[in-house]
């Protein structure tokens, strides 16, 4: 998705091209397929939900056609992980790949020798702690417990993408808020967990037997062997 002439222009596929994803369950079965996918466009070129998909239907609210009510279902499915893992930006990674991402991202660490390390900041800290009490939260409930906000901590929605980045938090579904009457209003929040509480430990910590850096070097020859015509950097930028 790009800026043309003060437009937001979406770069999608033709509707009837046979290698258009035509819905979620067939993002799903993509994403598996080819390991990791960015939902928006990016340096490396076709390499995105939103160049695989018609730019016709994004943004109507119709969950059968609509690529953004797709990222919702998908993140719900918990087949495979939703969130900011690509230069800051959301995308998702099968389950098979997510340990690759792990290794790397995480450096080898799990969050609480991260911390022990000095390699955490404290609000990072206080984000994760309130994940040993609860498996979910939502972005406004999280924002409000660990502190954030108006005479508190500041830069809540960057700690919370950092903490994405790193693979310590997932975004595991969209809701609303609810009145006193249980009533749901307003647009729909990020519901973040930690991914080992939706796919367990082991799964999670499976490549840490393996250097950080090597993942690193598996995910970037991968992704160069889906486009081969990218740029080293390029490569770098949306994957590291």
């Amino acid at each position: 998705m790009a800026v043309e002439n003060g437009e937001w222009i979406l770069h999608g596929t033709a509707w009837d091209s046979p290698e258009r994803i035509r819905s979620w369950r067939e993002l799903i079965d993509y994403v598996d397929r080819v390991g990791f996918l960015p939902l928006f466009q990016n340096e490396v070129k076709g390499f995105s939900v939103e160049e695989k998909t018609s730019p016709l239907f994004w943004w109507t609210g119709d969950p059968e056609q609509d690529p953004w009510e797709w990222r919702a279902i998908v993140a719900r499915s918990g087949r495979v992980a939703y969130g900011k893992f690509f230069n800051k930006k959301a995308g998702f990674i099968s389950l098979e790949w997510f340990p690759w991402f792990a290794n790397y991202r995480r450096d080898g660490y799990d969050f609480d020798a991260r911390w022990e390390d000095g390699l955490a900041g404290y609000r990072s800290k206080k984000i994760m702690d309130l994940f040993e009490a609860r498996e979910e939260y939502a972005s406004h409930e999280l924002k409000k417990e660990a502190g954030f906000g108006k005479g508190g901590e500041k830069n809540f929605s960057g700690i919370v993408t950092e903490l994405q980045m790193q693979t310590y938090l997932v975004t595991k579904d969209f809701r609303q808020k609810r009145n006193r009457k249980g009533q749901a209003y307003g647009m729909a929040a990020s519901v973040y967990a930690a991914p080992e509480a939706l796919w367990g430990y082991e799964l999670v910590s499976s490549a840490y037997r393996e250097a950080p850096e090597k993942s690193f070097q598996r995910i970037l020859d991968h992704v160069r062997e889906l486009y081969p015509e990218t740029d080293e950097k390029q490569l770098r930028k949306v994957c590291g």
